[in-house]
């Protein structure tokens, strides 16, 4: 394993002996020699009451350096200092860290592993939390922000991670959690604190066996992200044909081979977002496979806003029945949680290209990611069923009365059904309307999104700037 190049004053010498987690975690995430740790030598204020600990330096390791050639700054806490204990001298090297990564326009990535606060240290240790929440807060949507929960992770520091755009949980080592698990425990919940947990309840967006296997993914993430929100459409390379032929699920195919990353897959089942390359061009793809539910609604709808921050394009895919029905989804609300879906498609300037695939009833049409809502180009396949309400029910409602007088009600009911999805529920319908761009056929998905794509990379996010018209000879 690569060993960074640590201090030679024999005091930290000693001090790092057979401690070396953090830099060992950090090594792994930066390219080999590239890492300068900022801030080495910082160590807290003393007290009457520490003063035995008074030569111990600060449980986090803070710098930056390369990863894959790309600039990254990060902090590790590590848990042999202090037990990675927050003080306010911890909070300052954090907080040091996100003002020059704010300059430099490059993501931050913080490895996280602390028993807590420094509790001798009292109100100025709840501060170094606060300061820290508050650096996070100013750099949201302006870098990239990747938490990595390598191990415990509580209380405040919980909340910290949360603030971050991607959470990725260790899950061998890992604890996530805000109140003690004994505590959840007392009151039955089980399997309180654990990253599985924190993953199905949505606080953590992805999942890895161990902290070297988290910070591998936090690397792959970082190659697929644009480095600030200034810097436009991310590219990698890829040998992938974007004309390639799509087989039969759309999903799986779309994306070029190897670049997928799916996002909070435990939490909203009924919705996929994942990361990927369309022709080496970054793409957020939400798929809708199933009836829409208020945590699927909450998680598209954060999804969106994270890649709406970075102007990564939104690619919607569509094959949904309808809104699930249920007390329980009522009470989420359901209808905040769709609100938040229309707002994060309604407000977003990045690119956006939505495909019917298959079924899309009702306010699904409208909420994921149709024109009215924003899409710069919609696309429908032929097989595509585009209706105000499902064909079974539409038919009963408008076709009732004369399905119950036909000689051969069950033959009527056919005929009146097909009738309803080739004229009413076709894409055709929808595309007179100008709701729909184009009809395509599935073997064509892929190259047509790659396309828009290429052709949406210069997308204005703004107001287009016009001092006034030329005026005609």
């Amino acid at each position: 394993m690569n060993k960074i190049k640590q201090e030679t004053l024999s005091e930290y010498e000693a001090l790092l002996q057979n401690k070396s987690t953090a830099y060992d975690r950090l090594c792994l995430l930066f390219d080999e020699g590239t890492f300068v740790e900022t801030g080495r030598f910082v160590k807290s204020a003393t007290t009457e009451f520490d003063y035995a600990q008074g030569n111990e330096f600060e449980g986090v390791i803070t710098g930056y350096g390369a990863v894959e050639g790309r600039l990254v700054f990060a902090y590790a806490q590590d848990f042999s200092r202090m037990k990675g204990a927050m003080s306010e001298a911890h909070a300052k090297k954090i907080t040091a860290i996100y003002e020059t990564a704010l300059k430099a326009g490059a993501p931050v990535i913080g490895i996280l592993d602390s028993a807590g606060a420094k509790v001798l240290e009292g109100v100025g240790a709840l501060s170094g939390y606060g300061a820290v929440m508050k650096a996070s807060a100013k750099a949201s949507g302006i870098i990239p922000q990747i938490a990595i929960v390598a191990g415990n992770c509580t209380g405040s520091l919980a909340t910290i991670a949360s603030m971050a755009d991607i959470v990725i949980g260790a899950e061998e080592s890992g604890k996530y959690f805000v109140n003690s698990p004994i505590a959840l425990k007392a009151k039955g919940m089980e399997n309180a604190g654990t990253i599985k947990t924190a993953a199905e309840n949505g606080s953590i967006a992805l999942t890895a066996a161990c902290p070297a296997c988290a910070i591998a993914e936090a690397k792959k993430i970082i190659c697929l992200l644009p480095s600030n929100n200034v810097e436009g459409t991310a590219y990698t390379e890829t040998v992938d044909d974007p004309g390639r032929a799509i087989a039969s699920d759309v999903a799986a195919e779309l994306l070029d081979s190897a670049s997928a990353i799916e996002l909070s897959s435990a939490y909203g089942t009924d919705i996929k977002t994942v990361l990927g390359t369309v022709a080496g061009i970054t793409v957020g793809v939400v798929s809708a496979t199933d009836k829409l539910t208020p945590a699927g609604a909450n998680k598209a709808a954060k999804f969106i806003s994270f890649c709406d921050s970075f102007s990564i394009p939104v690619v919607t895919l569509v094959d949904c029945e309808g809104l699930v029905v249920c007390p329980e989804a009522e009470k989420a609300p359901f209808s905040a949680a769709l609100g938040r879906l229309a707002m994060a498609y309604a407000s977003s300037t990045n690119a956006k290209v939505t495909v019917i695939t298959g079924k899309a009833y009702g306010q699904i049409f409208t909420l994921l990611g149709s024109k009215a809502l924003g899409a710069d180009i919609a696309l429908a396949t032929e097989k595509a069923i585009i209706s105000v309400m499902p064909t079974e029910a539409a038919v009963d409602f408008v076709y009732g009365e004369q399905i119950l007088s036909a000689e051969d009600p069950i033959a009527e009911k056919k005929a009146v059904t097909e009738e309803w999805n080739t004229k009413i529920a076709s894409p055709v319908a929808a595309a007179r309307n100008g709701d729909i761009d184009d009809i395509i056929a599935t073997a064509d998905i892929r190259y047509r999104v790659a396309s828009a794509l290429e052709m949406l990379s210069s997308k204005a996010t703004g107001e287009i700037y016009k001092k006034h018209g030329n005026l005609p000879l």
